[in-house]
């Protein structure tokens, strides 16, 4: 039996292909390599939202070389090397180049390996920000800042801010004025001041807030509590209370 794998790809984009979904339909092994196609575009497709990223940092690039380079020094040796001689040197490039020889890449191969290659890139970056180290205990403070006054805040008026390494907020505020409405925490981007609600916090208390995965902290290092009224506007209110930068 023949199967049709690169119009298994075409089906995974939705590109409609009666004779490969008649195949489909009676082999079972075809069945499940689209269904892991399928996965690869969906990933790759949540991907398109997310924007600047950080860069993850060299060690993760260097554990992941580690690893293949270990796993290589296992297989069979290359060349009629003798049983039980040290292996030499592994160059993964040479090798795949040896056994399949020159070949180029058809159009929607490169788009699976987009969309795979993206989803990778988009989770290695989450961890790097949010974890940034292996190791790591989910209560472990990796940034924190002190929050002052800001504006015509009363001087008295403070706060902590706290990055956990499970990826939450832990927020402690005291002092703030009276308003009219409630407390609204966001990260801020001092640099083109854009902005992510977090959500809300009482005065005097400690809360523990989630953040967003894909928000580079990086990039939205400031932390605000603004006072907002019960208007229906999402919308920062401009009233900031607080503010500190995540260090």
């Amino acid at each position: 039996m023949t199967h049709p794998h690169e119009r298994l790809i075409s089906l995974a984009f939705g590109e409609p292909d009666d004779d490969a979904s008649a195949h489909v339909a009676q082999c079972a092994s075809c069945r499940a390599e689209l269904a892991t196609l399928r996965q690869v575009v969906a990933v790759g497709a949540e991907t398109q939202s997310l924007h600047d990223l950080p860069e993850p940092p060299p060690r993760v690039w260097d554990r992941i070389e580690a690893s293949v380079r270990e796993a290589s020094v296992g297989e069979a040796p290359v060349g009629g090397a003798s049983v039980g001689a040290e292996p030499a040197p592994v160059d993964l490039a040479e090798q795949r180049r040896r056994r399949r020889g020159p070949r180029r890449w058809p159009a929607w191969a490169t788009a699976v390996t987009a969309a795979a290659a993206a989803a990778v890139v988009a989770v290695v970056a989450t961890l790097s920000i949010v974890w940034s180290g292996v190791g790591r205990t989910p209560d472990e403070i990796v940034a924190s800042a002190a929050l002052a006054a800001y504006g015509e805040t009363p001087r008295s008026a403070h706060g902590e801010a706290e990055v956990l390494a499970d990826g939450r907020l832990r927020l402690e505020v005291r002092d703030l004025p009276a308003v009219s409405g409630y407390y609204q925490v966001w990260l801020i981007d001092p640099k083109t001041m854009e902005m992510f609600p977090l959500g809300v916090v009482d005065n005097g208390s400690d809360e523990q807030l989630p953040l967003p995965s894909e928000v580079d902290l990086t990039r939205y290092s400031v932390v605000d509590v603004s006072a907002e009224l019960f208007d229906n506007n999402p919308a920062h209110s401009g009233d900031s209370l607080l503010r500190g930068e995540l260090t």
